[in-house]
């Protein structure tokens, strides 16, 4: 199979690449920067932005499969540069697709794009999306994944992914923030429930990829269908956090403040950032308290029968990983990086 990867350079894309370079199939990558350890795997690079819609159809050229991972993260920026990106970039891939007769698109999404504030305990797909967002980033994804969903055709078969708070080796995103954050003593334990989640280690959420490329046809059962993904093992929030600050030699949260003063901090940091044009992302935001305060664990079921995903990692596994990895990479315990 000849596959295109959007956002090959970043945490996620990079695993894909991976996988798919390791299995034999011929692989492409299109990123906003170069990589140098995706040039050593043998992958063909495309240097471009997603808002380039003549640039996306070119790398799409010749391709029997698009893995659309590249996103506008964040919880902090404005609307319009999420739109840009997870909108306006999601459109330009399925036209790329549609265009060179590409017939599957496999699209990253996320479960917050159902998040409507509330505990989300073993829920499935049939969630409905929120009347409202309390940050771009989910708005945005889910206008996306609505139009990947949508655009399901005999001619191009799309399926949509929604990976759980991705976190392993390599990860610029999630595990370096936390550790930072713990280690100048800037985290809090938000409220005092014990509010359970279902993250993913990497490696699951890039073979879950890959599953859904492999039953992805026109007509199949997971044509124009969403799939949480998740290693399918609740635990506490706070457990789940302190376990990664354990594997970066960070003492345990123990300071706590109330979900009602977290959403109150994080529309004041908001308003003050927003007013003043302040750079950075706020400490905290209403979506953020939203987010730490509850539940979001999902039924992965669909999953496992449609796609054939089974965990393969578990988090204890993924932890030992992990603190191998922190070890050897001592700078990734401090500073988050942008793909």
């Amino acid at each position: 199979m000849k596959a295109l990867v959007t956002g090959g350079g970043g945490f996620l894309g990079s695993v894909i690449v991976r996988k798919l370079v390791e299995r034999g199939d011929e692989v492409r990558s299109f990123s906003r920067r170069s990589y140098t350890e995706l040039e050593k795997l043998g992958t063909q690079h495309i240097q471009g932005d997603l808002t380039d819609a003549e640039a996306i159809s070119h790398a799409a050229d010749g391709c029997d499969a698009v893995f659309h991972v590249a996103a506008r993260p964040g919880v902090w920026g404005s609307y319009q540069e999420f739109y840009q990106t997870n909108v306006t970039g999601t459109e330009n891939v399925l036209s790329a697709c549609q265009q060179n007769r590409v017939p599957k698109l496999i699209y990253t999404s996320s479960p917050s794009v159902v998040f409507n504030g509330q505990d989300m305990e073993g829920v499935d797909e049939s969630v409905p999306y929120p009347e409202h967002f309390e940050a771009h980033y989910p708005k945005t994804k889910a206008i996306a994944e609505q139009k990947v969903l949508s655009a399901n055709s005999q001619e191009l078969a799309t399926v949509s992914l929604r990976p759980h708070l991705i976190w392993g080796p390599g990860d610029n995103h999630l595990v370096p923030r936390i550790l930072a954050r713990g280690r100048a003593g800037q985290l809090r334990r938000i409220g005092h429930r014990e509010c359970k989640v279902d993250c993913v280690y990497v490696d699951n959420a890039a073979d879950a990829h890959l599953l859904a490329s492999d039953v992805l046809a026109p007509g199949a059962t997971a044509a124009g269908k969403a799939y949480f993904i998740t290693n399918d093992e609740p635990i506490p929030l706070w457990d789940m956090v302190n376990q990664i600050l354990d594997a970066g030699g960070v003492p345990a949260v123990k300071k706590s403040i109330s979900p009602g003063m977290a959403y109150a901090a994080g529309w004041l940091l908001e308003t003050v950032h927003g007013l003043f044009g302040l750079k950075g992302e706020p400490r905290m935001t209403r979506f953020l308290a939203r987010e730490l305060s509850t539940a979001h664990w999902f039924d992965i079921s669909a999953a496992k029968k449609d796609l054939g995903y089974e965990p393969a990692i578990s988090m204890e596994a993924g932890m030992a990983r992990l603190e191998r990895w922190l070890m050897v990479n001592p700078e990734s315990r401090i500073h988050p990086t942008r793909t």
